[in-house]
């Protein structure tokens, strides 16, 4: 199932540097790893905003929702989800 994600994260003004520095490192390892494995399909950044926008590729919305928890932003992050699916007037023969 393909889902569209917009990540916003918001880090508390009072967090510290290093703090901030080691989640960001942990979220970027654990996202690359997504990537790597198909499951976090495609990762864009929203210009001017501490936010990306995604399409994940998991077996149901309970999957996505354990991913997406696992995340070590994931505490910091206001997201919307929306589900998927393909459109009747697409030329493309698959969804990547």
């Amino acid at each position: 199932m393909l889902f569209h994600v917009e990540m916003t994260v918001q880090l508390p003004h009072d967090m510290s540097a290093e703090r901030a520095a080691a989640l960001k490192a942990e979220e970027k390892e654990m996202s690359q790893r997504l990537q790597r494995d198909g499951v976090w399909r495609h990762l864009w950044r929203i210009a001017g905003q501490y936010a990306n926008v995604s399409i994940f590729d998991v077996d149901s919305p309970a999957h996505l929702h354990d991913v997406l928890s696992q995340l070590p932003l994931f505490p910091f992050m206001r997201i919307e989800v929306r589900a998927l699916c393909r459109h009747a007037s697409s030329i493309r023969d698959d969804d990547r």
